[in-house]
């Protein structure tokens, strides 16, 4: 097993562990300030898994050297079918009520959309997502106002007797915008392009650095303007609330509503003084960097963590993480055992033993050498698609006159 791949499973198994901790741990204390798991995992679990998706993307399409032809045509096809049956879970897990908004029907679609950037270079993909950091934030400000009014349901079964609607929401305007979560993917796919077995240490560190720095910078900056003259009063009256304080009182009971998250969006028609806010999961250029850097690091950080390991303890951590490499399967399980159909279900008893059944069932895939049942039905799409899509080599040797 590769410790560069070990590594992104142990990314991945943070991102999942971190994504349980929203939905099942106190995100708020009593008097309605942001607690520590909000502090640390809003916004950051979720977009750690889509610029792992995008990594994971790049190396199935051939790493830091693209596949090209027939070659990529096929595996294309077979990603797509990957995608279609992740979308098509989801749709099915909307269904439940678990009161957790699905990422899957989004991670589908974005997943499908990198797809036609896969022949890409590393430094062009870095570039793509730069400009999408900066430019989606605006382009989905301005869109909002002109679109259907979102609902706060998951993508379900159900909506597709509304297909437009349930085109609008997954990408504009629901709790995950692909739109402007493109720029995870195109962070996490120039990542993958990069040469991540052959690149040096120091410099994978640099890169981690780098990626850690943008993300407090963002968070600094945003806090500067937000304190600007003018800025935390335009806030506030798209909120309706505190008008009658000083400025200083304003901005922080501003920054006590946003800081635990803000479900997708900024207000619809709200002044634009929005987009300079960082606070999770409101879809602005400051927290793109805040988010995509922290994941960026994570990622670079459990690459170098395993690369320091030696076999032994690699094999240790590859088992102790092994939910990491089957987190399709794993999440649909969370989701399940959140609602009624599977306990523990949505008690606070039930936290410790979803973690509990999350890590020990991950472990014991980890051991016996399995893919989660999820992963491997999947795979096994994939490969029918694949063959049949492949270009057939001609092996006959031509005769000898």
């Amino acid at each position: 097993m590769s410790p560069r791949l070990v590594g992104i499973d142990v990314a991945r198994w943070c991102a999942l562990l971190g994504m349980m901790a929203t939905h099942l741990l106190a995100t708020r204390t009593e008097a309605g300030d942001p607690t520590w798991v909000a502090e640390v995992f809003s916004g950051r679990a979720s977009a750690l898994f889509a610029v792992l998706a995008g990594v994971s993307l790049s190396l199935a399409t051939g790493g830091p050297r693209p596949l090209e032809g027939g070659e990529r045509l096929a595996r294309s096809a077979g990603l797509l079918t990957r995608f279609l049956l992740l979308g098509a879970v989801g749709l099915v897990l909307g269904e439940v009520d678990s009161g957790l908004a699905v990422i899957l029907v989004n991670y589908a679609v974005l997943l499908a959309l990198g797809l036609l950037v896969v022949g890409w270079s590393a430094g062009a993909l870095a570039l793509l997502a730069a400009a999408l950091a900066l430019v989606t934030p605006v382009l989905l400000w301005w869109l909002r106002p002109g679109l259907p009014p979102r609902g706060f349901d998951s993508p379900s079964v159900s909506q597709l007797e509304q297909p437009s609607l349930l085109v609008s929401e997954v990408l504009f305007t629901g709790y995950y915008p692909v739109l402007v979560w493109t720029a995870y993917l195109a962070i996490g796919m120039a990542l993958g392009r990069a040469d991540l077995r052959g690149m040096r240490s120091r410099t994978l560190a640099l890169v981690g650095s780098a990626a850690a720095a943008t993300a407090v910078l963002a968070e600094v900056v945003s806090d500067r303007l937000l304190a600007r003259d003018g800025v935390a009063r335009a806030l506030d009256r798209d909120l309706y609330r505190f008008l009658d304080r000083d400025q200083e009182a304003t901005l922080v009971e501003i920054r006590r509503q946003i800081d635990g998250g803000m479900f997708g969006q900024t207000p619809v028609d709200g002044a634009w003084q929005w987009l300079l806010v960082s606070a999770p999961h409101s879809s602005t250029t400051p927290d793109l960097l805040r988010t995509g850097g922290s994941a960026v690091a994570v990622t670079v950080a459990a690459l170098l963590l395993v690369r320091l390991l030696g076999p032994r303890t690699t094999r240790a951590l590859a088992v102790l993480t092994g939910a990491g490499a089957a987190t399709f399967t794993f999440y649909t399980l969370h989701v399940l055992m959140t609602s009624d159909l599977l306990p523990p279900g949505p008690d606070d008893r039930g936290t410790a033993v979803q973690y509990a059944v999350v890590v020990l069932l991950g472990a014991a895939l980890a051991l016996v050498g399995r893919r989660g049942p999820a992963e491997a039905a999947m795979a096994a799409a994939a490969r029918l698609v694949e063959r049949a899509v492949r270009p057939r080599r001609r092996t006959a040797a031509r005769s000898r006159v």
